[in-house]
């Protein structure tokens, strides 16, 4: 079987990536390989083609292949809460918090990630069109095999952005590196309703859930392991980000995975499914909310 992630080096979709690497998808009899394709719609796209077989990615960004959730189910989290961090160049963001510093700049963001920050703003009172807010990819990054928020990180260090929305990943090169400052971690900062516009999440089309209902179980329960296994050794993540990572990278995943902790958790729950429908349909993603039966695998 075959995993497509729209950003491999990354904390996002992390979980997943240990389930492979870690073997607990071999330990459930389901050999499973890592493909990166990228932006997300890339990703369902070649899920509804056939071409793979499950994706771990933002859960609303199926909808841009499967209309009204229909053809897809989502599997379990691999995370729970809006994932991705608003970073502004150093000499202009302004305190943690402060959306203002946006206003008139240019702020790079993945496809289908983007609507994340739009409606974020919108809700604080920034009209992205009023504001002069551009938002838009960073360039060169819609190609099939990019990883965003690395990509992010090094577009803000050559001055091509203002600012970016991107995973922990591409936020600890900028930060680290004294090119950037983190002015939102919707997570961490408690902001809400932000928090439960979308989240990471295992999905598959809904025709392996008819012809194979053992893998659907399988993955979810690889997914629980890997959760529980990085929770009792954090470690871990420093021996799967030596296989696939570069260097620099190999050596941040370890505490960007013991950040997101707290947030490891596979269940979907009904306040989330229905937060999801709501952002969807703020977005022009969905005309009418979709069920939990309908979205939910099992």
């Amino acid at each position: 079987m075959k995993l497509a992630l729209p950003d491999l080096i990354s904390n996002s979709y992390f979980p997943a990536l240990a389930a492979v690497e870690l073997g607990f998808f071999r330990d459930e009899g389901i050999d499973v390989s890592l493909e990166l394709m990228s932006p997300a719609d890339k990703a369902f796209s070649a899920l509804a083609a056939g071409e793979v077989d499950l994706v771990g990615a933002e859960a609303h960004a199926a909808l841009a292949v499967f209309p009204q959730w229909r053809g897809v189910k989502l599997i379990c989290a691999l995370a729970q809460g809006m994932y991705w961090l608003l970073v502004m160049r150093s000499d202009i963001a302004g305190k943690r918090g402060d959306l203002d510093c946006v206003r008139g700049r240019r702020i790079g963001a993945a496809p289908w990630v983007e609507l994340g920050l739009q409606r974020l703003l919108i809700e604080a009172g920034i009209d992205p069109m009023r504001d002069g807010v551009r938002i838009g990819p960073i360039p060169g990054s819609l190609q099939l095999k990019v990883n965003t928020g690395v990509m992010a990180a090094q577009a803000l260090a050559e001055g091509r952005i203002d600012g970016f929305w991107a995973n922990a990943m591409g936020a600890e090169i900028a930060v680290r590196r004294g090119v950037g400052t983190v002015v939102l971690d919707v997570r961490r900062d408690g902001v809400t309703p932000a928090f439960d516009y979308t989240f990471a999440a295992l999905a598959a089309a809904s025709r392996l859930l008819a012809s194979r209902p053992d893998a659907i179980a399988a993955a979810r329960r690889a997914i629980v392991a890997a959760h529980a296994a990085l929770k009792r050794d954090v470690m871990l993540a420093e021996a799967v980000g030596r296989r696939i990572f570069p260097s620099e990278q190999a050596a941040l995943i370890t505490e960007l995975v013991r950040r997101d902790l707290p947030f490891y958790s596979a269940s979907i729950a009904p306040h989330a499914v229905a937060s999801l429908n709501r952002f969807a349909r703020e977005v022009g993603l969905l005309k009418d909310d979709g069920a939990s039966a309908d979205i939910l695998a099992g």
